[in-house]
């Protein structure tokens, strides 16, 4: 993509609603722009690693078995009165009427729908275990939406629903999708601490929130060192579920007994929640199957959610700079900034167009800036936006066939030749 033909709306002054360091990047580097408190618009850059994102996450549920469905976001108001939550959800659920004054809602959650669609499909235990998820937009009337898309009032989440005929099998496949989830992670160039969090009236220790380490994090977590070491496939639940790792108020200093020296404080965010809740749905939804008995028995089910737009800004929070964002590859908008020095001269303009194509042609996602515009002001805007690598073109590359490419997350610098630059960007 060339960059004098992309909408890419960069700011120079921080706007003063910005508060943190990811609501400030994200409106100075043209990924969102607010509407109204809470609600943005997902301006073309912001919408790549929004879409990035969501690669990577289907792509880990795909893998263990899950299937992608799509829920609406209107619901009808009588399933949630079925089980019991209408009422009692409070005033963060927009509630509407439509023409024919039949109650509706703009979903906060989806385990009603999905619960419905399952009762009235599913009949035999020989259709179990299923994994049912989806990437959708939410809305939640937060009364002080802060901290841009960390807390606004509509996001994009995915929502997963497990159905199992056991306890043992419920137990099984929310292993199997904690797994995943530290994987998912891991490719966003993340770690994830999976932190034990409270089950509320259900009880049990099937419930963990997957916090990353920010200075901006909202919790205060406590977490064994061996977290930032262990790979994903380390990392399994059963290992995890060895070490310590407790939030805020779950956490007590007297039952701890990591040794003195590895135990970490830290300030975290939370980006997943995975949660195990029984019949608390299927009873009252009528998500029931006829066992190999003969007997009919509700469905145990556990629900696991991610912070689709929640993680671009704690992805930010965690990786930046006072220059600006610094993405992680494997979300970023652009694997590399190409930037031409001497645009509009005749040698500088051939050499830069002919390595755009060749970038283009080996499948690498660049952002060709070919503006008239000084260099200061393309290195600063190059900074800003984060992209992984910078390819510089100017007077050296007209003389000696050499480029300069620039490692933004460490800033380190090289000189190679122009034909050398997709093998090492690689």
């Amino acid at each position: 993509m060339k960059l004098s033909h992309y909408f890419l709306p960069t700011l120079k002054e921080t706007p003063a609603e910005a508060q943190i360091a990811s609501h400030r990047l994200m409106l100075r580097a043209g990924l969102v722009n607010q509407e109204t408190s809470g609600i943005y618009t997902w301006l073309p850059l912001g919408l790549k690693v929004l879409e990035n994102i969501q690669k990577i996450v289907c792509e880990e549920q795909d893998r263990i078995g899950c299937h992608k469905v799509l829920m609406p976001t209107i619901q009808p108001a009588e399933l949630w009165k079925k089980s019991g939550r209408y009422e009692a959800y409070g005033k963060e659920m927009l509630r509407i009427t439509d023409r024919h004054d039949r109650e509706m809602l703009y979903g906060p959650t989806n385990e009603e729908v999905i619960t419905d669609v399952v009762a009235q499909y599913v009949k035999s235990y020989r259709a179990l275990p299923l994994v049912l998820y989806q990437i959708q937009w939410k809305f939640r009337d937060e009364i002080r939406p802060r901290f841009g898309v960390m807390r606004g009032r509509e996001f994009l989440m995915k929502d997963g629903y497990s159905f199992d005929l056991t306890v043992e099998s419920a137990t099984e496949t929310y292993k199997k999708i904690y797994e995943a989830y530290l994987r998912t992670f891991n490719r966003m160039g993340l770690t994830a601490i999976p932190v034990r969090a409270d089950t509320g009236a259900i009880g049990g220790n099937l419930s963990h929130e997957f916090q990353i380490v920010a200075p901006t994090g909202e919790s205060t977590i406590y977490y064994d060192v061996q977290f930032d070491t262990l790979t994903p496939e380390q990392m399994t639940f059963d290992r995890a579920s060895t070490l310590y790792a407790a939030a805020d108020e779950m956490h007590k200093p007297e039952d701890c007994s990591v040794p003195v020296g590895q135990l970490k404080e830290a300030r975290g965010i939370e980006i997943g929640h995975i949660f195990y809740f029984g019949t608390k749905y299927s009873e009252p939804l009528g998500a029931k199957v006829t066992t190999q008995d003969g007997k009919t028995i509700p469905l145990e089910m556990g629900s696991y959610g991610i912070g689709v737009s929640r993680l671009v800004g704690a992805i930010i929070e965690a990786s930046h700079d006072d220059k600006g964002i610094i993405w992680p590859e494997a979300v970023a908008p652009f694997k590399i900034g190409l930037i031409n020095l001497k645009a509009g001269d005749t040698k500088a303009d051939t050499l830069a167009e002919g390595l755009y194509t060749q970038l283009r042609t080996a499948g690498i996602d660049v952002l060709y800036d070919d503006r008239d515009e000084r260099a200061g002001t393309k290195f600063a805007d190059m900074d800003l936006i984060g992209l992984p690598w910078q390819v510089v073109i100017g007077n050296k590359t007209i003389d000696t066939g050499m480029v300069e490419i620039k490692y933004r997350k460490t800033g380190d610098k090289q000189d190679v030749s122009l034909d050398k630059v997709i093998e090492l960007v690689r």
